[in-house]
């Protein structure tokens, strides 16, 4: 196995800086694994290597020619098919939107072109962002769920056919197939990384992230994809975080965690629990329990209240023109969505901000709070994506949330801790979660010395 397609991007961006390896060896090494794994995998929707190697040769000779260079330059990245790629097309994951070619790239690729990265192809997710699966399985295991939406981001990234992918989240959809995967997935604070030019599901909820096998490249690649952007009116003029430099710190006191058994931990599969209850014993004092408040017990039916009439709304015209090629499960929210009362919808957008301000309390106390990623480890049912109940209440209150690939369930498939952090504290929470690894694999070195 050639080592390349698992260098980090961030190693590998430093290689490329320093002369020590060229963009077209990497990506060359990239589309073998694709080759080689792609037929089992199935990660991707569209992919040119004929033009990610042109890509790549050209960043070879900017380098050359002394100009200046992104932090990212060189480096390959997956994007999800659903953000817009000029050059590339763009087709949401249903046959409705079939041929689809953008004009223009999103603003978040763009800002990964300046950065320098090589787009490498468009990967699978599934249709319009939803529920109804694609072709992708779960790299460990191809009988198992890669979760989703952004099915083919974190698989790609977990196969070793990119160091970086980019996905969505509306519900669980970077989450929950991070976990699933066993990567990194990050699902930053809303408003933090532009969306325009990226398929709209739900303004209220829609947010753009990332897929890495370390937390460095994730880092990386906030820093890049991070900024305000007129065409989304979630963004604000503000300087984002220094998310590498601020990672890198010590945590001026030794963090504290905080574990909320919400009304949906009874989802939860034994091993999880029993995992957890590991985990927490590990971590000791670093870990104190916090009841949820009484106002967040209807956040879950406040989420699908909005999710599915923004859903109504946005894919009417697919609805309207084309419903009996959509999938029974759209449709089926879509028709739900068209009967949500508006004194409901605008119900459930007012009870956001006191979520948040309750949570403003949680955080005044603890660095982050802490909870599985998913019920379980990534089922054995290819016509399901797996279940976001424990993501649901951090994607509607727009919070950033971390899935760490710590753990693992007997069947040996991957499965994910998650950290949740206060809205725009999200380089914080990289620290924290820094921390937290760290944490445990000094616990594991010395209980394998002892």
């Amino acid at each position: 196995m050639n080592p390349l397609q698992w260098m980090d991007a961030a190693d590998a961006a430093r290689a490329m800086r320093e002369g020590l390896l060229s963009c077209e060896e990497l990506v060359g090494a990239c589309l073998a694994e694709i080759e080689a794994r792609e037929p089992e995998v199935g990660a991707w929707a569209f992919l040119d290597r004929d033009y990610a190697l042109a890509q790549a040769r050209h960043a070879d000779e900017l380098r050359r020619s002394g100009r200046t260079i992104g932090p990212l330059h060189g480096v390959p990245i997956g994007i999800k098919d659903v953000i817009d790629t000029a050059d590339m097309p763009t087709e949401n994951g249903t046959v409705l939107h079939a041929g689809r070619r953008p004009a223009v790239d999103a603003v978040a690729v763009r800002m990964l072109r300046q950065a320098g990265a090589v787009i490498l192809g468009k990967t699978v997710t599934a249709e319009l962002a939803t529920y109804a699966p694609g072709k992708t399985r779960n790299p460990h295991d191809p009988a198992c769920t890669p979760g989703g939406s952004s099915s083919g981001s974190a698989a790609a990234v977990a196969a070793g056919m990119v160091p970086l992918a980019i996905g969505t989240q509306t519900n669980g959809s970077v989450i929950r197939p991070a976990a699933f995967c066993g990567v990194y997935g990050f699902k930053p604070s809303r408003g933090l990384v532009p969306r325009t030019g990226i398929l709209r599901q739900s303004p209220t909820l829609d947010t753009v992230g990332l897929f890495a096998r370390c937390l460095d490249d994730l880092a990386l690649c906030m820093e890049a994809i991070s900024g305000c952007d007129e065409g989304d009116p979630a963004t604000r003029p503000l300087a984002p975080p220094a998310f590498r430099t601020i990672m890198a710190e010590p945590p001026p006191v030794r963090p504290t965690l905080a574990i909320m058994r919400t009304p949906m931990w009874d989802r939860a599969d034994r091993q999880t629990v029993e995992a957890f209850q590991e985990l927490i014993d590990a971590l000791g004092q670093a870990v104190q329990e916090k009841e949820l408040a009484d106002s967040m017990r209807e956040a879950w039916h406040w989420q699908r209240t909005i999710m599915e009439a923004d859903i109504a709304a946005s894919f009417a015209r697919e609805y309207e023109h084309g419903r009996d090629r959509l999938s029974a499960s759209l449709r089926s929210q879509i028709e739900r969505g068209r009967g949500v009362p508006a004194v409901d919808y605008i119900g459930a957008l007012d009870r956001i901000q006191p979520l948040n301000d309750a949570f403003d309390e949680v955080f005044d106390r603890f660095d982050a709070i802490i909870t599985p990623a998913a019920p379980g480890t990534a089922p054995r049912d290819l016509t399901t994506t797996g279940d976001a109940v424990f993501c649901t209440l951090w994607t509607l209150c727009g919070m950033p949330a971390l899935s760490l690939p710590l753990m693992r369930g007997v069947d040996g498939m991957p499965m994910g801790i998650q950290l949740v952090g206060k809205r725009g504290d999200d380089a914080r929470l990289l620290r924290t979660a820094r921390w937290l690894t760290e944490t445990l694999r000094d616990d594991v070195m010395q209980d394998t010395a002892e």
